[in-house]
């Protein structure tokens, strides 16, 4: 059962509940049963899965879409190519629908780029960005070149300055191009390609950006829809774009009768797609495992509410969500888990916040949750309770 908003005021309860539906979290039910279709739908859903460890991405995907395994997934990433692996938001790898790449680079193109944390004399000027860009561009058509052919390429036609390593990195120091690779993702000239051996590979996806205006009026309709009621600062936090940029964006898609205002419980002032202002009467309800970075846990704001209590101080590590997978249980956090896998093997801890989070019928759903996260990565799971002795990210 659905209804309008009253008097324009949502609700935490109402808002998270319709969040985990249009992420097809509360039963688990898929855009379409299985297939390339299943997969992609289910990343649109999300507004992309985060792809720094892949195999946290097609855990995301397979526990949104009823039948996919990771095999799936990475079959419609590298064979069917209805998914490309790139620079996403916040300028991290992601898993994006392919039809949706022009929009993405379109928007992500527009965002205003900052100074970044590189110290001014490993910095370029505009025009090094500029050419760098484009000699990325070049040197990948029609080629799948590993990090260091790319560095090469890149190199001969700047000039040595590009390769200056001026970047500090955990194993040395990182070529002056380097700092702008994302930035060659965001304006579609670089993606990811197979795997060569061990070593990532890249090429030129050849994909021509929607323009700004059409591109970033279309990603803040799909963000409201996946994650609304919001504000331009919660927008700006899950972009990492700035502040002032995005309260512009939103007074112009205002003004133009593309978004409009509700009133949102602990946020005030806050936005919705025009006309979209239907919410689930009940609760969420529901156990449900989401694996490291994924995307609801980033996204959904504001974050104590999502994280309440003892779990705003145990799952976001460092205060960033995402460092740890994390339980929900009725659409909040209520712990933290981890998988150890050895061959076919799957070892599930799962740390509840208190002893009351898992009862009778929350243990048999948390149990099921486990049964599928083995189908997803076709491994045989064996589930304990118990505490989470591994850090952030580990």
């Amino acid at each position: 059962m659905t209804r309008r908003a009253r008097t324009m005021t949502v609700t935490w309860s109402e808002a998270n509940a319709r969040r985990l539906d249009r992420q097809f979290l509360p039963d688990g039910a898929s855009p379409a049963t299985g297939g390339g279709d299943a997969v992609a739908g289910a990343v649109a859903a999300m507004l992309g899965a985060h792809a720094q460890v892949l195999s946290a991405a097609e855990l995301s995907v397979g526990l949104r879409a009823a039948g996919v395994t990771r095999t799936d997934v990475r079959t419609s990433l590298w064979t069917g190519r209805t998914l490309v692996k790139t620079f996403g938001p916040r300028g991290t790898v992601h898993l994006l629908p392919a039809a949706d790449l022009p929009m993405w680079t379109g928007a992500l193109s527009a965002v205003p780029a900052g100074t970044g944390p590189f110290s001014r004399d490993a910095r370029m000027t505009p025009e090094q960005v500029e050419a760098v860009l484009a000699a990325v561009a070049d040197a990948l058509t029609g080629a799948e070149l590993t990090i260091d052919e790319l560095s090469e390429e890149v190199v001969a036609r700047t000039g040595p300055w590009a390769g200056d390593p001026v970047m500090p990195t955990f194993q040395g120091m990182w070529p002056r191009w380097r700092q702008v690779l994302h930035l060659a993702g965001h304006r579609g000239a670089l993606r990811y390609a197979p795997n060569r051996g061990r070593k990532a590979t890249y090429t030129n996806p050849g994909v021509v950006p929607l323009p700004a205006p059409e591109a970033t009026a279309s990603l803040v309709r799909r963000y409201l829809r996946a994650y609304g009621p919001a504000t331009p600062d919660h927008f700006a936090r899950w972009l990492a774009a700035p502040r002032g940029w995005a309260g512009r964006l939103f007074e112009e898609l205002a003004g133009a009768g593309t978004i409009e205002r509700v009133d949102f419980e602990d946020c005030g002032a806050a936005w919705v797609v025009a006309g979209d202002t239907l919410f689930p009467s009940a609760p969420p309800r529901g156990v449900r495992l989401l694996p490291y970075f994924d995307a609801f846990a980033i996204a959904s704001r504001p974050r104590e509410r999502l994280y309440p209590g003892a779990a705003y101080e145990r799952a976001p590590a460092g205060g960033q969500a995402g460092n740890f997978p994390v339980l929900l249980v009725d659409g909040a956090v209520a712990g933290v888990w981890h998988q150890r896998r050895s061959g076919k093997r799957i070892a599930v801890t799962v740390e509840p916040l208190t002893a009351a989070t898992l009862d009778g019928p929350a243990l048999r759903e948390l149990e099921g949750q486990v049964e599928r996260l083995g189908e997803v990565m076709e491994g045989v799971p064996a589930l304990t309770v118990g505490q989470v002795d591994v850090g952030g990210h580990a």
